[in-house]
């Protein structure tokens, strides 16, 4: 990698365009700030067939919400370069960040959007179906297998309160006990009073008809599914999160690791200065619609720091 030129200054450099980073970049051109956005064309619900539970856009493919968002960006002023971000240094009040293209930018502050990717359970098979037969999420993607057949793949505890989920939306469910440390005689037998199969795996494969998914491949047969229910591992992407001197945090639910992310303030603020973090970098529980919402607060109060900087700098002046 050979930066081809001096970095470029700007107010603020944005790592990640997606709902997050996009939407505060778009606050911060709407102030009349100068802002890049780095992006490098990963969004983690790329396989998803459509947005949900995001008010105005329901069914949106990702790809088109992003589009959409880049060209109102684009509209303000704000630009966005393609290509990952590959190294970042702090030279006095200001952070440097090399692009993995070569180019370079010195921002007065640096907001980290770049999200985060899902690790699946390690069964052959997932990934080919992931984000349409193989799902996660019941707000994201349960009205789409609504009264099908859906098997929870049971890899931690919380594979009971995913039952309950997506019990809701159909009666035809099993949990296949991947693990078999991760559910107790008395889950089992809660599951079972309330109507719910429970069939002991591991699952060794997927099952496949002319390309789709009909069932999960266990030692004792096969368990049909049109829809396979897993409990990701949620990673934030970290490319510079060593050079900023941040580190991820576990984040667990009932004694369990079910994700690494950076630790901020409610508004995004970090511990490092000047670097904020907006979206499944840090909130990696979070929806499309909760990351925009979170971007647009991250940037509205990495504009406020700005304005209270300029104003200082213009007093000082005299």
């Amino acid at each position: 990698m050979t930066t081809t030129s001096a970095p470029l200054p700007v107010d603020v450099l944005v790592v990640g365009g997606g709902a997050a980073g996009l939407s505060a970049a778009t606050v911060l051109a709407r102030s009349r700030r100068s802002v890049v956005v780095l992006d490098a064309g990963e969004p983690r619900n790329a396989p998803a067939g459509g947005v949900h539970a995001f008010l105005g856009h329901d069914g949106v493919p990702p790809l088109e919400l992003l589009a959409r968002g880049r060209a109102e960006l684009e509209a303000y002023g704000g630009r966005v370069v393609a290509s990952a971000a590959g190294s970042a240094r702090r030279e006095d009040d200001r952070l440097v960040v090399t692009a993995s293209d070569g180019s370079a930018w010195t921002a007065r502050h640096l907001v980290l959007a770049g999200g985060a990717v899902d690790v699946l359970p390690d069964v052959p098979g997932l990934h080919r179906h992931w984000g349409t037969a193989v799902v996660h999420c019941p707000y994201c993607h349960g009205w789409e297998v609504r009264d099908r057949r859906v098997v929870v793949l049971a890899t931690t505890p919380m594979a009971v309160h995913q039952a309950g989920l997506f019990g809701q939306l159909t009666a035809d469910l099993t949990v296949l006990v991947h693990e078999p440390s991760v559910l107790d005689a008395a889950a089992r037998e809660r599951l079972v009073r309330l109507g719910v199969a429970v069939v002991d795996g591991p699952a060794t494969g997927v099952v496949e008809c002319d390309g789709a998914l009909v069932g999960l491949e266990t030692p004792g047969g096969v368990v049909g599914a049109d829809a396979v229910a897993v409990q990701t591992r949620v990673e934030a992407r970290d490319a510079l999160l060593d050079d900023l001197g941040l580190a991820l945090v576990d984040l667990e639910m009932q004694g369990q690791v079910v994700a690494r992310h950076v630790a901020a303030d409610p508004v995004g603020r970090t511990s490092v200065p000047r670097v904020w973090v907006a979206g499944n970098v840090t909130e990696p529980m979070g929806q499309v619609v909760m990351a925009a919402a979170a971007g647009t607060r991250t940037g509205a109060m990495v504009n406020a720091e700005l304005v209270t900087e300029d104003q200082e700098r213009r007093l000082a002046d005299g």
